[in-house]
């Protein structure tokens, strides 16, 4: 059925009809934005162009505020410099939301501001939606999500946020570059769920004629790199898990994954800590950042926090001894720390390890963490200690109870690798449904031989959340997924 214009909607495309040309195919600018708000007065043929956030017409002067994702500028539009029929012409074509091209001389207006004399002006694209009224801006959650472009144009936060992660992009090749990684790119169309626990989204490859998966992860390619020569290697991939949505997950997210050749974790561990300051301070300034309503310095020592001595403390009993699931689930209840019905999702020994962790001690973490000393049946692509193989040379980072980064001192032992895909195998028949595939090509990519490997992946989303104290994961994604209104 066809939408009922508002009255707005109604006036500005009658105005639209008045334009001799209203969709010009370009404009020639001299200047963007931010260039033109550091030129001196007095510059003359300063070309700018954006969109109308604010306008204020009278009776000879108007001011007009135009802007992009960066920077606004303020025009000063006057009926002695434009002539009268120009002057009228813009007063009558014009609405906040339109695009306009100004022409013009830089100046500094009497209460300071800094702006453009406009000379001649260009009709550059109407909006024939109305803006949402300016001193309110846009507050509904759901509509910033579904049109996150009226988001940007009306929210500075949003503003700040996206073009910071931007701004991240530039930063993080520059890093990994300068500390001698190539950036490669893997397949995201799979043929083995590997590389994570999750449960993958699955497709069918028409013209080979074969069931696939998404990628959950790009580890076991990237390490396949490292088998090949790249000493240092990372890849900014989109990776998909079809799982439960809450603030800090979505299905499909971006991370970067790096993995280095002759480092073990302790070596990511001082590479990691380098990384988030800088990050810091190239998009904040500063390694001081706001979490929910309290501060963290990423600058001091970060605390480190032996995962099997905590979790072992916090149950009462020695968790990593137990190998059925059964057992240790009645274990855990005795405990009086959960119910069986907090357990009824818990299927495999890693499940129950990891939900007594992350309710016991993750949740109870604010400054910054080092948590090492992992359970080996949480993490079958880890390294084993030398000292203990019921353990692995793992560690994560965790700020106000949410994981930042999962770091690994690698595996490269195709025998024990084997076993733990075989493992990984059981888990599965015992209902754990976000387990891993016995992965053929990358124990073949093992046996032709690996050299040590420390890997470290970390959620470019969250991580932007945490730098810009998001609640949710969809306020620091452009276009998160929505169901359609129509399904909704």
């Amino acid at each position: 059925m066809e939408r009922k214009l508002t009255e707005q909607e109604v006036v500005r495309r009658e105005k639209l009809k008045t334009v001799e040309r209203p969709y010009p195919d370009k404009y020639a600018t001299t200047h963007t934005i931010s260039e033109a708000r550091n030129l001196e007065d007095g510059t003359k043929d300063v070309a700018i162009a954006g969109r109308i956030g604010f306008m204020r017409k009278m009776g000879k002067l108007s001011f007009v505020k135009i802007r992009n994702i960066e920077d606004a500028i303020q025009l000063q539009i006057r009926q002695d410099v434009l002539g009268e029929e120009k002057y009228d012409e813009f007063k009558k074509i014009f609405d906040s939301g339109d695009f306009i091209g100004a022409k013009g001389t830089i100046i500094t207006t009497q209460t300071g501001e800094k702006s453009l004399e406009v000379e001649d002006f260009t009709f550059l694209g109407k909006a024939l939606r109305p803006l949402p009224e300016k001193f309110h801006g846009l507050q509904d959650i759901e509509t910033k999500y579904r049109e996150r472009y009226v988001d940007l144009i009306m929210n500075q936060d949003s503003r700040d946020i996206f073009l910071g992660r931007s701004k991240f992009y530039f930063f993080l090749r520059n890093f990994m570059n300068e500390n001698g990684f190539l950036e490669v790119e893997t397949p995201i169309v799979q043929t083995a769920v590997s590389g994570a626990s999750a449960k993958p989204f699955f497709t069918h490859h028409n013209a080979l004629d074969i069931d696939c998966n998404l990628r959950i992860a790009p580890e076991c390619y990237l390490k396949e790199c490292n088998a090949a020569g790249f000493e240092r290697v990372y890849e900014v991939a989109k990776c998909f898990r079809n799982e439960g949505m809450d603030p800090q997950h979505l299905q499909e997210f971006t991370q970067i994954e790096w993995y280095a050749s002759f480092w073990n974790f302790e070596d990511n561990i001082t590479f990691f800590q380098d990384f988030m300051r800088k990050t810091a301070m190239y998009l904040k300034g500063t390694t001081e950042i706001t979490v929910g309503d309290r501060t963290v310095d990423l600058g001091k020592e970060w605390d480190r926090v032996n995962y099997v001595e905590a979790l072992t403390e916090a149950l009462g009993f020695d968790f990593l001894s137990i190998e059925d699931p059964e057992e240790l689930r009645t274990k855990i209840i005795e405990s009086g720390k959960f119910t069986k019905a907090d357990l009824v999702e818990c299927n495999s020994c890693a499940q129950l390890i990891d939900f007594a962790y992350k309710r016991l001690i993750r949740a109870n973490i604010f400054e910054p963490t080092i948590m090492w000393n992992y359970p080996a049946v949480l993490k079958p692509l880890a390294r084993r200690n030398d000292e203990n193989d019921k353990v692995v040379d793992v560690f994560q980072v965790i700020i106000a109870g949410a994981e930042i980064c999962n770091a690994y001192s690698e595996l490269v032992n195709p025998e024990i690798q084997r076993a733990n895909f075989e493992e990984q195998l059981r888990q599965k028949a015992q209902g754990d449904d976000e387990t891993m595939d016995l992965d053929e090509d990358y124990l073949r990519a093992m046996e032709q031989g690996m050299p040590p490997i420390s890997g470290l992946g970390v959620g470019i989303d969250r991580l932007m959340m945490l730098l810009y104290n998001a609640d949710s994961v969809r306020d620091v994604v452009l276009f998160p997924m929505m169901k359609d209104k129509a399904n909704k």
